[in-house]
């Protein structure tokens, strides 16, 4: 049954609509049901009257999404940087160099790193709120407590490995740090920390570093490792003090033992060395002595076997000579006749006088000889 033929049981013509009234609405036939044109129609008018501007509306609303996915798809790599492309959060094995970049966003994403140097600071350095961070505080091998500060220097080689490979790196590459110092801190004794072997130190920490990274598959690579400062904590200074006192003070006297010992030791082998020497003096002058009166005895024995008499005859005068030379004798020379002739006799003065040095024996001899005449 049509709906306008519906008049409620026919007992009202007029009244329209099964429910005794006609239909309220504004269709093109009065108490009629409105045609799909019309829905249509009501429709379009509505959809005009909700953008101001119609059609020129929606394009420019379709313009603005264009330009806002375009500013989110173009992207800048800077020249300190380098970008990773991830297409439903996965990463591509390209990265994206410095310059202009398109990307289908909002599939794909960008992750931009920095291939710069790095720098992480490790050590007991006070916080904003008055604490302190103890991560440099290390034992030795001598039972002392360092407090060593230092800080490594790290760029990025890898950046997708560095984005995807570990959770939050920077804390690895800290932790790592650490670890790797207090290993070769406990290795080594107080002294080497603080004076003696800090660059052997900082080379091992760097290796250890590198390798343990290496191993987690990182990314970066770990340019140098600097020891900014070692020192005792605040709370053992005191007595760290007193231990260097003591140990600077054993040092002075080992160094004062020694140098009394090189001393000792230096002149003792002067005095040997020059007793080598007399005794290599005499050596030679006693031999260059024998060696002289052999060679003047055979000289001697040539001219002897030349002329014996005269020879035999200057060796008695020369005997005599140096024999009679401090005797104080007078010798006369007897007279033709046997007897003394001309001499008088006289007193023994030469044995009245005291014995006279054998320095003075040849002017003795002399002043006798003067006497007798």
């Amino acid at each position: 049954m049509p709906w306008d033929n519906n008049t409620g049981g026919g007992r009202n013509n007029n009244s329209g609509g099964p429910w005794g009234q006609a239909p309220q609405g504004g269709g093109p036939r009065r108490g009629g049901t409105p045609s799909l044109e019309d829905i249509l129609n009501r429709g379009r008018d509505r959809l005009q009257g909700g953008f101001p501007g119609g059609r020129w509306a929606i394009v420019g609303g379709l313009a603005v999404i264009v330009v806002f996915w375009l500013f989110n798809s173009i992207y800048t790599i800077d020249v300190q940087e380098r970008g990773v492309e991830t297409t439903f959060g996965k990463p591509s094995d390209e990265l994206s160099g410095p310059g202009l970049h398109f990307m289908w966003w909002p599939i794909q994403s960008v992750e931009r790193i920095k291939i710069t140097q790095n720098k992480t600071e490790i050590g007991s350095v006070a916080s904003r709120n008055g604490t302190s961070n103890n991560d440099g505080v290390m034992l030795t091998s001598d039972q002392n407590i360092v407090d060593a500060k230092f800080s490594v220097l790290w760029t990025i080689d890898d950046p997708k490995a560095y984005l995807y490979d570990v959770k939050d790196p920077d804390d690895m590459v800290r932790a790592t740090a650490e670890s790797a110092m207090r290993e070769v801190v406990g290795r080594s004794p107080a002294t080497e920390i603080f004076r003696s072997d800090r660059a052997g130190i900082q080379t091992e920490v760097q290796q250890i570093i590198q390798t343990i990274l290496d191993s987690y598959k990182l990314g970066v690579h770990i340019d140098q490792v600097n020891i900014e400062n070692v020192a005792p904590p605040p709370e053992v200074s005191d007595a760290f003090a007193e231990v260097q006192r003591a140990q600077q003070d054993q040092q002075k006297f080992q160094e004062d033992a020694r140098n009394y010992a090189n001393t000792l030791l230096g002149n003792a082998r002067g005095q040997a060395a020059k007793v080598r020497e007399d005794a290599a003096a005499y050596k030679s002058r006693v031999v260059q002595e024998a060696e002289g009166e052999a060679a003047r005895f055979v000289s001697i024995y040539n001219q002897y076997a030349k002329a014996p008499e005269v020879t035999r005859r200057r060796l008695y005068l020369e005997t005599m000579e140096q024999v009679l030379a401090g005797a104080s004798k007078v010798v006369v020379e007897p007279s033709a006749s046997g007897a003394a002739g001309g001499v008088l006799p006289y007193l023994p003065l030469p044995a009245l006088r005291p014995a006279s040095p054998p320095a003075d024996t040849s002017s003795s001899a002399s002043s006798s000889t003067a006497t007798g005449n």
